[in-house]
């Protein structure tokens, strides 16, 4: 028998594991080694008000199959859901406007799809209309995201529109984080034009029509799919099982596991490195040390998810006309929240469970920004409280609240990104029976991370030849 071994319980070592069965391979055990109580990393869920809710992430992109394919796979079929409603707003100059549809990360393919918003003033519109006409050499290696739309449509348009969307996905900065990575439909084409608006244009004109909604999530939370994934893998779980070496042997692997009093070793035939990029760093100090540097190199960013109930009732102070499925905050109006969702508008199947309640999500954290998180659970609650009721008027007192502070929990995709996951996958691959998994490498959502983990079980399987050919 073959064992493989499995270093993190989230949605890629889970999904890892599940393609390891896939290939039907008889002499393979795989094994998940997972350093807290329980599997899923950031995708859990928790009740609140007798309700189960999305602690992490709530949505996977359905227009990119990997997620959607996996849930169906494994018998999550009947529970995948869409939303009720996707439309969103920006909280800026003192209220809620609605997000322009038209916009590549809220770069816009004209200027008619920011005119008539009230986001932008008269001066960034016109100056959205005139920049196709402006020179500027194309776009060469990589650059912040953030600095090269200020220099092509000016400041206004990072503080307003790009940077709460990057905000909502990486928790980062826009003058920090990767045009390449972030956005590559767009990097593509300003490679031989420098025009942002041509550019998200081309970008929309070249992405596939389809009539498909373009998330879903899952009746009961999204944080069913990693235990659900694990179990049909057949895979051995083991919590509480935190990894702290990783060298190479005679036959293959050894990792260290346990408390430094009590240590245990773990062989193995292959090993996939599917947790984050600092502690997948520390166990490849030795063994592949350049992508270990290079690992080191992504920096991470810490937020908290704060879900509130409401009671909704003829005289209660919860506003019958709340638009859209929430609103996003850019950093600039200086608020305490980055976003909101109303979770029981945006699924129908929270609603169902939820009778006489309004379900909110606000969530709080940016890189670099952890001082936010050291307030107590009641302080956050408060700030999330005050600035919803400024910005939608929904006031009077929750029945029930929970938050869930998650550490570390977002890779920043920095200028280099893609360059640096090249070096740490070649570095990875020069060794026989290894490879590595996760949102650290080639984006944060979940089909992201499935397809990662695809790609680590077809490499640590072509170092483990059985008779015949196994393909996944």
């Amino acid at each position: 028998m073959r064992e493989i071994v499995i270093v993190g319980g989230g949605i890629a070592g889970a999904a890892a594991a599940w393609f390891l069965h896939q290939a039907g391979r008889t002499d393979l055990t795989v094994t998940i080694l997972e350093g807290s109580p329980r599997i899923g990393g950031k995708l859990a869920t928790a009740e609140l008000a007798g309700i189960p809710v999305d602690t992490g992430a709530e949505a996977m992109l359905n227009r990119r199959p990997e997620a959607v394919d996996l849930a169906r796979a494994v018998g999550l079929g009947d529970a995948l859901r869409h939303p009720a409603t996707t439309s969103a707003s920006v909280w800026t100059r003192g209220g809620l406007r609605p997000l322009p549809a038209g916009t590549v990360m809220g770069i816009p393919a004209d200027e008619s799809a920011v005119a008539d918003g009230g986001i932008l003033g008269p001066d960034s519109i016109a100056r959205i209309g005139a920049e196709p006409d402006e020179p500027g050499p194309p776009l060469s290696g990589d650059v912040a995201i953030g600095k090269y739309v200020e220099r092509r449509l000016g400041r206004e348009i990072v503080d307003l529109l790009l940077e709460p969307l990057l905000g909502g996905v990486y928790a980062g900065h826009a003058d920090e984080l990767s045009l390449e990575a972030t956005v590559p439909q767009l990097a593509a084409q300003l490679r031989s034009d420098p025009s942002l608006v041509r550019a998200a244009a081309r970008a929309k004109a070249a992405a596939p029509t389809s009539d498909a909604p373009v998330f879903a999530g899952l009746d009961g939370g999204v944080g069913r799919l990693v235990p659900a994934v694990a179990e049909a893998s057949g895979a051995v779980v083991r919590t509480d099982t935190t990894v702290r070496a990783l060298a190479r042997n005679a036959t293959g692997w050894e990792l260290l596991t346990g408390p430094t009093r009590a240590p245990a070793t773990v062989r193995a035939d292959a090993v996939v490195l599917a947790c984050p990029a600092r502690p997948a760093s520390r166990l490849l100090e030795t063994v592949a040390p350049g992508a270990a540097a290079d690992l080191a190199e992504i920096e991470y960013a810490s937020m908290a998810t704060i879900a509130l109930a409401y009671p909704v009732q003829q005289d209660s102070a919860v506003p019958a006309d709340l638009a859209g499925s929430g609103f996003l905050v850019p950093p600039v109006e200086r608020r305490s929240i980055k976003a909101a969702t109303y979770s029981s508008r945006k699924w129908g199947w929270l609603a169902e469970r939820a009778p006489g309640l309004l379900i909110v999500r606000a969530s709080i954290g940016r890189h670099r920004e952890e001082a936010d998180l050291q307030r107590s659970d009641e302080e956050l609650v408060a700030a999330a409280r005050d600035d919803l009721a400024a910005a939608t008027g929904i006031a009077g007192e929750p029945v029930d609240t929970l938050v869930q502070r998650w550490g570390g929990a977002l890779p920043q995709y920095a200028v280099g990104h893609r360059a640096r996951v090249e070096r740490i996958r070649a570095g990875v691959a020069a060794q026989p029976g290894l490879a590595v998994a996760g949102a650290a490498y080639d984006g944060l959502g979940i089909p992201a991370c499935v397809a990662s983990a695809r790609s680590a079980a077809t490499q640590v399987l072509a170092a483990l030849p059985a008779a015949g050919t196994m393909t996944i």
